[in-house]
């Protein structure tokens, strides 16, 4: 009998434990649970409205200087993932115009170019043409459309064109055509842009 009392009271113990132990897990849990929550932020769009959200990140202490003129070129050359989805490269072009106009570079300080060619050129396709090559609507074109709105001017190699067999009539009729990928980076690198490559 007095086996059966002490094993009841070891059993008993070791659960007080471990409902201890399940309680604290539970509020860090808990803890973790509303903390992540309370960073969660919503997408902004100060500059391209609809594309490319960004997030204001209070802590940073490296920032882009309001004052300056921002010249960017854009050389986009990576497909999309799917022709059925935004390209993450076209949306980062968003992104990269939303990060600096949160960062408080007025729209009329940033200057953006963008030469599209290789596998990027089909997310310039016409719906028309995106149809007959992917069965669906090319999703990018509104994208193009909001960056257009928003200051970036957007040029295609004529050189990838030419490769694809693609004429004027098959792309968005906001695009314009360039020589050449290589000598739109070559006439505005000297001048003052920056080169991002993506």
């Amino acid at each position: 009998m007095a086996l059966g009392i002490e094993s009841f009271f070891l059993l008993f113990h070791s659960n007080s434990r471990f409902m201890k132990f399940t309680s604290t897990l539970g509020f860090f849990a808990v803890l973790l649970f509303s903390t992540h929550f309370s960073f969660a932020q919503t997408s902004q769009f100060p500059i391209v409205k609809g594309f490319g959200g960004i997030y204001e990140i209070k802590e940073a202490v490296e920032m882009p200087d309001p004052s300056l003129e921002y010249k960017i070129m854009v050389d986009l050359s990576t497909g999309a993932d799917s022709p059925e989805e935004i390209s993450r490269w076209v949306d980062n072009i968003a992104r990269l115009m939303n990060l600096h106009g949160l960062a408080g570079v007025p729209k009329d300080r940033l200057h953006i170019k963008v030469v599209v060619h290789g596998g990027a050129i089909f997310t310039l396709l016409a719906d028309e043409k995106h149809q007959e090559r992917s069965k669906v609507d090319n999703p990018n074109l509104k994208v193009y459309e909001a960056l257009k709105a928003s200051g970036a001017e957007i040029f295609v190699c004529g050189q990838s064109m030419v490769a694809r067999n693609l004429d004027v009539k098959d792309l968005w009729q906001g695009v314009k055509i360039a020589h050449s990928a290589l000598t739109t980076i070559t006439t505005y690198v000297p001048q003052g842009y920056t080169m991002l490559k993506f």
